[in-house]
Formats: C-alpha cells, sequence, structure tokens
C-alpha cells in the first residue's frame, strides 16, 4: 500500500478560505446580483431585496458545502465583545425529513433579545426586542460549523445599542466631507473616502494551571495581589527576543487561524514585559478592520486554550512592568487608492495634504476630551502614564518635518521641507540607509507616522470602534467647516493659505514632539490649556459636553438620547468593575491570604516554643523578630480587609446618582483596596513560598 502524502500548506491557498469574500461571490453570484452588491459595498447604494434573495442562497449553498449547519447574526453590543444567536439553515419537510433554506429577509434581519444587553436606560428590562441588520461592506465567514453574518444592532425603536452603528454612521459623514474638500482642489473622479486602520493588539499568555490557581485572574482578567518578583524587565531582553517554542507554536496556529478567516495577520514578537507579547495586522477598511481586532481577540483566547496557556487581554493585568495597549492606526484613503495623509516629497507643496493634516490637528485640539473619553476604561486608568504607555494628557507628535512646514504656514508660507538624506553606519558592507524625515515618538499618544496617525491611547481589551467613530466624526465636523469656508472664496488659494495659517496659529498648542513623561510636560500642558484627565470617571463625562452631543446629532452619528445612554453604560461598566474587583479581593484575602499568614505565624511560633522546651541557651531573636514583624502585618492585613469590606458594602448600597456612584468606587473603593494589597504584597515576600497560596509573579510572568 503505496504512503499517503500529506499536502504542505499553503498560505495563498488557505487565506480567507473561510469567508464570502470578492473572489467567492464574483465566483458564486450571477453577474448582475454581483454588480448591484458591489455598488451596494463600495457606493452605498440600498440593498434591493431581490439582490438579497439571491445572495443569501449562494451564501447559504457556499457555507453548506463547508461544512456549515447553522448562521448568526454577528453583532457586537455595549458590552465591548461579540454577540451571536445560532439558528440552523433546516426546515421541516411534509414526510419528516427537513431541507436547508436560508432566505434574503433571515439574511438581512434578525431578531435577537435585547432585554438583557446594556442600554443605559434606552429599553426597560420587559422591552425584549431588538434587531440586527446585514452589514454587507464587512465578509460573511464560518467558524466552526456556523456561517457568521457581521450585522449592527438597534432597539425595537430605533436607538442605537451597539458599536458598529455608529462607526457605520462615522464613516458615511467623514465621506461626504472629505469629497467635499477634494471637490474643491479639482478631484471629479473620486467616488468614496474611506478611514483605514490597523489595529496593533499586545497580549500576555501565562500557563493555565497557574491560571486556574488565582482567583483574580479567573473574575477580574487582572493581578489584584503580587510583589514585585527578583527580576522583572529591566534587563529589556524580552523585548523582540527569540521566541520559546511554545509561544512560537501558538502562533504559528494562530497565524493560520486567522489568516483562514481573512484576517491579515503580518506581524508578531515578544513585547517589552516578560510573558508580553503583540500581533499587528495590514491596514483595512475601519469597520471591516474593526470585525477584525474583534476576530483577533476571540482567537488570541482559544488557540491560547489549546496550547495550555491563557490570553490575557486587560489592560495591565501585573503591576510594575507594561500594560498592554492597542495602537490605533488611523489613515483616509480614497477609493481609487491615493492615501490622503501621505505628504509625499515635497510636503510644504502638498497643499491637499496640507488640509486634511491641518482638519485633524484642530479636530484633535477641539476634541481632545471625547478622544480621551473614548479610550478610557478602568483597566487603562492602570495602565495610561508609564511604562511606554502614553499619559492622559492628548497632544500630537509631528516631527521635526512637519512642525518645522507649520511653522513656515503661520510666519507667511511654507517654501521647503527638511530633506530625508541618508544614514551611513559606517561599516564598507552595509549599505547607506534612507532615512525618515522625522524620529518617532513612543510616549506621545497621538503620532504622525509617516502616512497615519498611531492613537496609542486605546486598551487592549476594548473595541476599536470608539476610538475610530470619534476620530471619524470630529474630522468631519473640521472639514466641514472647512469646505463652507473655501467653497465661498472668491480667491481660493488665497483663502486656503489664509485658513491654514489660522488652524496652525490657533492650535500648535496641541503639538508636542518631546518626552509626554517628563513633569514639565505636565506643567506645560496646563500652561496651554490642554486637558489631563487622568480617570475614566471624568473621562466618561465629557460625553455630556454640548459641543460633543452637537458634534455627533450634526452628523447624524448618535443623538443625544443615546449619547447620553451610552455615557450610563459606560458608568455602570466603571462600577461593576471595581466592585468586582473588591469582592474578589476579600475573597482572596479573608479565605486564602490570612489563613497562610497565620498558619506561618503558628509555625513560627512553635518553632520558638520547641526551642525554648530545649532548655539550651540559644539565641532565637531572629525567630522572635520575625513573629513580631509578620503578626503586626496580619494585623494590618485584618484592618485592611475590614476597611474594604465596609466601603464596597457602602459603596453597594449608594442610591444616588450614577456618576456620584462611580466617583465613590474610583475614589474610596480603589484607595481601600491599594492599601489592602500594599500589605498582603508586603506579607508575600515573608511568607515561606510553600505556604503562600497562589503562584507569584516570578511563576506567572517566567515559568512557560
Amino acid at each position: 500500500m503505496s504512503k499517503v502524502e500529506s499536502r504542505p500548506y499553503s498560505l495563498t491557498e488557505e487565506f480567507g478560505s473561510s469567508v464570502f469574500n470578492d473572489a467567492t461571490m464574483r465566483e458564486r453570484l450571477p453577474k448582475e446580483t454581483y454588480k448591484a452588491l458591489k455598488k451596494t459595498i463600495d457606493e452605498g447604494t440600498p440593498l434591493l431585496p431581490h439582490i438579497a434573495e439571491i445572495v443569501a442562497n449562494a451564501m447559504k449553498d457556499w457555507a453548506i458545502e463547508k461544512g456549515a449547519t447553522h448562521y448568526t447574526h454577528w453583532f457586537q453590543p455595549m458590552t465591548g465583545i461579540t454577540a451571536e444567536k445560532h439558528d440552523s439553515f433546516i426546515s421541516p419537510t411534509v414526510d419528516g425529513k427537513v431541507i436547508m433554506e436560508f432566505s434574503g429577509k433571515e439574511l438581512i434581519k434578525g431578531e435577537p433579545d435585547a432585554s438583557s444587553f446594556p442600554s443605559g436606560g434606552l429599553r426597560a428590562t420587559f422591552e425584549a426586542r431588538g434587531y440586527t441588520t446585514w452589514d454587507c461592506t464587512s465578509p460573511a465567514f464560518i467558524r466552526d460549523t456556523t456561517l457568521y453574518i457581521p450585522t449592527a444592532f438597534c432597539s425595537y425603536t430605533g436607538e442605537v445599542l451597539d458599536k458598529k452603528t455608529p462607526l457605520l454612521r462615522s464613516m458615511e459623514a467623514l465621506n461626504k466631507q472629505a469629497l467635499r474638500i477634494l471637490r474643491l482642489f479639482g478631484n471629479t473622479t473620486t467616488t468614496r473616502v474611506i478611514t483605514t486602520v490597523g489595529a496593533e493588539q499586545e497580549y500576555f499568555l501565562i500557563d493555565k494551571e497557574l491560571f486556574d490557581q488565582r482567583k483574580d485572574l479567573i473574575f477580574t482578567g487582572r493581578t489584584l495581589f503580587g510583589a514585585k518578583p527578583p527580576k522583572g524587565q529591566e534587563m529589556e531582553d524580552h523585548y523582540y527576543g527569540t521566541l520559546k517554542e511554545r509561544i512560537s507554536a501558538f502562533m504559528k496556529e494562530l497565524d493560520q487561524e486567522l489568516w483562514r478567516l481573512g484576517v491579515y495577520s503580518k506581524t508578531k514578537h515578544n513585547e517589552v514585559a516578560p510573558a508580553q507579547h503583540e500581533i499587528a495586522p495590514i491596514f483595512g477598511t475601519t469597520n471591516v478592520a474593526t470585525d477584525h481586532n474583534q476576530l483577533i481577540m476571540d482567537t488570541l483566547k482559544k488557540v491560547a486554550l489549546r496550547h495550555g496557556l491563557v490570553c490575557l487581554l486587560h489592560e495591565k493585568p501585573f503591576a510594575g512592568v507594561n500594560g498592554s495597549g492597542k495602537h490605533n492606526n488611523w489613515s483616509m484613503s480614497t477609493n481609487d487608492g491615493q492615501n490622503l495623509l501621505d505628504p509625499g516629497n515635497t510636503p510644504h507643496e502638498n497643499a491637499q495634504f496640507l488640509v486634511f493634516l491641518c482638519a485633524v490637528i484642530k479636530a484633535v485640539d477641539e476634541y481632545a476630551d471625547l478622544l480621551r473619553a473614548s479610550a478610557a476604561n478602568a483597566g487603562n486608568d492602570l495602565r495610561l502614564g508609564a511604562n511606554e504607555a502614553p499619559p492622559a494628557i492628548i497632544s500630537i507628535f509631528l516631527g521635526d518635518q512637519l512642525t518645522d512646514i507649520l511653522e513656515q504656514i503661520e510666519n507667511g508660507g511654507a517654501r521647503t521641507s527638511i530633506n530625508n538624506g541618508e544614514l551611513k553606519i559606517g561599516v564598507s558592507t552595509l549599505p547607506a540607509l534612507p532615512k525618515d524625515a522625522t524620529d518617532r515618538n513612543r510616549t506621545s499618544p497621538f503620532a504622525f507616522t509617516g502616512n497615519k496617525f498611531e492613537f496609542r491611547m486605546v486598551p487592549s481589551s476594548a473595541s476599536i470602534s470608539g476610538p475610530n467613530f470619534v476620530l471619524n466624526t470630529i474630522v468631519a465636523e473640521v472639514l466641514s467647516k472647512m469646505a463652507d469656508r473655501l467653497e465661498k472664496a472668491t480667491d481660493f488659494n488665497a483663502e486656503l493659505q489664509s485658513l491654514l495659517k489660522e488652524i496652525v496659529t490657533n492650535h500648535k498648542r496641541i503639538i508636542f514632539n518631546g518626552n509626554n513623561y517628563c513633569e514639565e510636560w505636565i506643567k506645560e500642558a496646563e500652561r496651554r490649556g490642554l486637558h489631563n484627565i487622568d480617570n475614566t470617571v471624568d473621562a466618561i463625562m465629557a460625553l455630556t459636553d454640548e459641543k460633543n452631543i452637537r458634534v455627533f446629532e450634526k452628523h447624524g452619528v448618535l443623538n443625544k438620547t443615546e449619547l447620553l445612554s451610552r455615557c450610563e453604560i459606560l458608568l455602570e461598566t466603571y462600577i461593576k468593575t471595581i466592585n468586582i474587583e473588591a469582592l474578589t479581593m476579600l475573597d482572596m484575602a479573608k479565605r486564602q491570604i490570612l489563613p497562610a499568614v497565620i498558619r506561618f505565624t503558628g509555625d513560627i511560633a512553635s518553632t520558638i516554643t520547641s526551642i525554648k522546651a530545649t532548655g539550651l541557651n540559644v539565641d532565637i531573636s531572629a525567630q522572635s523578630e520575625l513573629l513580631e514583624e509578620t503578626s503586626t502585618l496580619l494585623a494590618q492585613l485584618k484592618k485592611r480587609i475590614a476597611d474594604l469590606e465596609k466601603a464596597a458594602s457602602d459603596a453597594a448600597n449608594f442610591n444616588g446618582d450614577t456618576y456620584e456612584h462611580a466617583v465613590i468606587y474610583r475614589d474610596v473603593v480603589l484607595a481601600k483596596m491599594s492599601e489592602l494589597r500594599a500589605v498582603a504584597d508586603k506579607l508575600e515576600t515573608i511568607v515561606d513560598e510553600k505556604l503562600w497560596p497562589f503562584p507569584t509573579y516570578g511563576q506567572l510572568l517566567f515559568n512557560i
């Protein structure tokens, strides 16, 4: 019998094999149907019912051939994760059999129960009906035996209950205003402007056996206790280091899973902190990139488990080392391939680029509070401001070349650009390197990086929808005002120069190319009048500002009711997060740490008693001092437990305003949690390692 050879893995064949993508649609749809669907996807024309019917049938046949038995409307409620309800394709026949059916109506519309999702008061518990509607601009895909259909989600009364809908609306708003600008520059061929995103995802991997022994990781995703280990990240040897075999195997399977789903997973490497890693995809249209990032997070968790690992997406799972963020690389492109944020070789002569650049600068300055709110959650409060995470102050890094050009504009007109030049390394066998016009700034929250802006403040566990629909909306607003003014100009060039000079003069305060970590910058930012919103509770309240409500309503992204409901949801999420953490701390402290310390002090006391019983005249001062120190800390631990217990109980029973409720958790409960942790972490460094009730930082970060 001949041995059957296994077929080698082919990335080009496997990529997108589980996706109902453009190639599959072109192959399976009638020509006219394909054209009509593409027109809807590319130009935003309405999707006709008979087109949906044909697409649904072709999608069903393709999915069944791939082994699918069910379909689900895959949506993104305000929980921050995705939701899915699986329905089979089966339909009964009169002879007791079944046939596989899937209609255009089932493709376009679903009816999940909306009552159990966060609504911020938009829906009462008894008002259950909600609707999902197909987002045809993001391709359907197959996971396991289910066809996943990306959808938007709204309530029975039409209010938005998800993260996808405002993103799609914001993309439409920016497209409309950006086209007005392009028309002023004589561009009559571009029909659509899209925003593109590449979201770098940071994460930690730890051994599952160790994870299962820590209640804090299980319930909250981060360690609530943990003394600093002998080694952290100070040797800087993990960053870009050689991948361990176990991690490499995980990453290989992760890539293959994502490639099959059409996710352009491009880069993988070790990050700065021990046990920390990063994955980065190629840029994609913003709503598709948002869907892909949700897939990346979900796939990270699933594949990790297959390798006996657990993926942690929390912003600060370990104190004292780098936290995890999501670097949101954002740009604007036309349907005919032009990047509107590409400065070209002579940016000082590229007036169109300067218009879009200045629009972003003005938008970020005027709506910095909104941008800060879009990156706010309880985990990010622990991350921002240290260990390579940007501070809470929003500023823009432009680099030397663009900063110089803006200074020239302010002083009368840009005439030159700083040359890039070459970097000569001084070794004859090494070629000279083309040098970028400016360095990079890893401390900046919003940095220009060549042909895009990198928003580095985004939390690692969050959907990128929020930051991007804010970015799209505020830039659309500035573009609309610029277009209003330029369309009325009798001398376009003169008015354009005046407008750019005005923006630079009024908004240069947001530009900062220095070290965002230094104390001097905090003082300088205050002098400039920049926001320094250092906590989530205050950041969320930016959603209630009248100017922010107006900008969302003007561009049809969110109405006032929808926006205020989001404020309520985010505050409630913060409250629940801190409450769960406090209760978990109490559980661990009372049922694990306290008994372990009591046992340890008992062992010391027994040792002292045994030595004394020998009658020998020996020095037992070391044992006595250790017993005294541990017993003192034990008493402090008991008091700190009682303090946190009272604070958590008082906070849970508070019946006032949601904002005030959140403030109590921020100012009182978190403070008591910190006090309890300080004592417990000190005890961890004293108590016998064999008696300590759960794995330490040293084990979690280095035992893979």
